[in-house]
């Protein structure tokens, strides 16, 4: 198994530990689970790039790193729904978002057509990193400047997504024989 592969696998393992340190819901705990959150995130980026740069792209790759990344951001999501953090429709929004692309991605695929991602979907995903991180040290973050910024940024996150989720549809419609 090469080292793209080892660190979805890792990004993977992180989420239930996340989760924990996320639900504990102490100041602490959500700093742990901020940390380990970020760290999971980086993993994302430096797997592509290594999988890229060395020719290391493997077809468990191309399938777990993808899910990798949506099993992350569903499960802070989530949790942060149950702490009373996060309204429940922006959840369902990015979800729903994120599964029919990759339903859509699966159909092009499997008429041999790749839709790359473009920057506004990047742009989306760094921003809904940030906003999650942020929201999960609301705490932190409200005791400081007293503002919930993490939420302000979710909701620039959330147009963000339907931007490039609507555009990603658009691309592709004209790729895809819908018959």
């Amino acid at each position: 198994m090469n080292l793209p592969n080892k660190l979805t696998i890792a990004r993977m393992c992180m989420v239930p530990l996340f989760m924990i340190a996320l639900m504990m819901n102490t100041d602490v705990s959500r700093i742990v689970a901020t940390v380990i959150f970020a760290l999971a995130s980086l993993t994302d980026m430096l797997d592509g790039q290594i999988a890229r740069k060395y020719n290391m792209v493997t077809n468990f790759g191309k399938l777990m790193d993808p899910l990798a990344d949506k099993v992350l951001t569903a499960a802070a999501m989530i949790c942060l729904v149950e702490l009373g953090d996060l309204a429940a429709w922006i959840a369902v929004l990015i979800i729903f978002r994120e599964y029919l692309i990759t339903g859509l991605r699966s159909v092009a695929a499997s008429e041999n057509i790749v839709v790359a991602a473009n920057i506004w979907g990047k742009v989306k995903t760094v921003c809904q990193m940030f906003a999650l991180m942020l929201l999960m040290l609301k705490p932190q973050i409200m005791a400081l400047c007293g503002v919930n910024i993490g939420l302000w940024l979710m909701y620039v996150a959330v147009i963000l997504t339907v931007y490039s989720g609507l555009d990603y549809v658009l691309k592709l419609n004209k790729q895809i024989t819908w018959n």
